[in-house]
């Protein structure tokens, strides 16, 4: 649980940056703060970890184990990716052989491009944020913070990292997450606070049993005719919880809300459609599957 009561922030005399925020963040939940640059999530973030103390209010109740992932990691370090994750799991209590395995497990499954040995700074963007990602997990947490943490991951990662989300909160954990993209707060969080000029209002928590969302699996292919689709963003799309790689295509996890729109815009791309499960087929998915196009 995490909970802020009347939380407020300023720096000196400055203007206020958040005004008498109260926030519930319940165990089990997928927590989203959504709002444009400059309204005041990444402060609030920074004060829900315990690195900012709030101006007036207070934080009431915050887990022992805190996992944060801040909106820019760019260690200019000599270090390498796997040596950097093994020094902080010590500085955090593990016992080296066990920070030195979490820190290969969670490279492995967060697919880290360039090698573990490769020095930080010489990481790009995207795998910095995975050694990021990882740094926040190698202590099971009770709470984990991200603050845009999808920003320059690719797809496959994309898929991943939202899977871990719902691992956390599966476990009793709280997940707390920003994202300035209506289609990303909408699709995974339980529970979703708006942030506007410092102040916060609840647009709800989830009415759906345990905040988990009605899903469907996707499984899109080539034209059999052999046309190459194109490409897309997969995890920028409205709805899409989770993006795998098949051998001949890809395979998602979508709202089911969302699920016509997505077969809609996948067919008008070049794919054809292999198999919807989860939901009933409605007629788009079962011409889709019949014609494998759009006519």
């Amino acid at each position: 649980m995490l909970r802020l009561q009347a939380v407020s922030k300023r720096y000196g005399r400055g203007d206020w940056i958040l005004r008498d925020v109260d926030v519930e963040a319940p165990p089990g939940e997928i927590v989203a703060f959504t709002g444009g640059n400059g309204s005041g999530k990444s402060t609030l973030l920074r004060i829900a970890v315990g690195l900012s103390r709030p101006t007036r209010g207070r934080v009431t109740t915050r887990p022992p184990v805190v996992g944060y992932v801040p909106d820019r990691f760019s260690p200019n370090e000599r270090m390498s990716a796997v040596a950097y994750l093994t020094h902080v799991g010590r500085v955090r209590g593990l016992p080296t052989s066990v920070a030195s395995s979490r820190a290969h497990g969670l490279l492995d499954r967060l697919a880290l491009v360039g090698g573990k040995q490769a020095p930080l700074r010489n990481l790009s963007k995207g795998n910095a944020q995975k050694v990021a990602v990882a740094q926040a997990l190698l202590v099971e947490p009770g709470l984990l913070v991200l603050d845009e943490p999808w920003s320059g991951l690719d797809a496959d990662a994309h898929g991943v990292l939202a899977g871990i989300m719902t691992e956390v909160a599966d476990a009793g954990g709280t997940v707390v997450f920003t994202d300035h993209r209506e289609s990303v707060t909408r699709a995974r969080a339980t529970r979703i606070y708006s942030v506007s000029k410092g102040r916060i209002s609840l647009r709800g928590p989830d009415s759906r049993p345990n905040g988990h969302r009605p899903s469907s699996d996707v499984v899109l292919t080539g034209d059999p005719g052999g046309r190459a689709p194109e490409d897309l963003a997969w995890a920028e799309l409205d709805g899409v919880l989770t993006v795998s790689r098949t051998a001949s295509g890809v395979r998602l996890t979508v709202a089911r809300e969302t699920t016509d729109a997505l077969l809609l815009t996948a067919l008008q791309h070049g794919w054809s459609v292999e198999r919807v499960e989860g939901t009933a087929v409605d007629r788009l998915a079962r011409d889709a599957a019949a014609n494998g196009g759009v006519q």
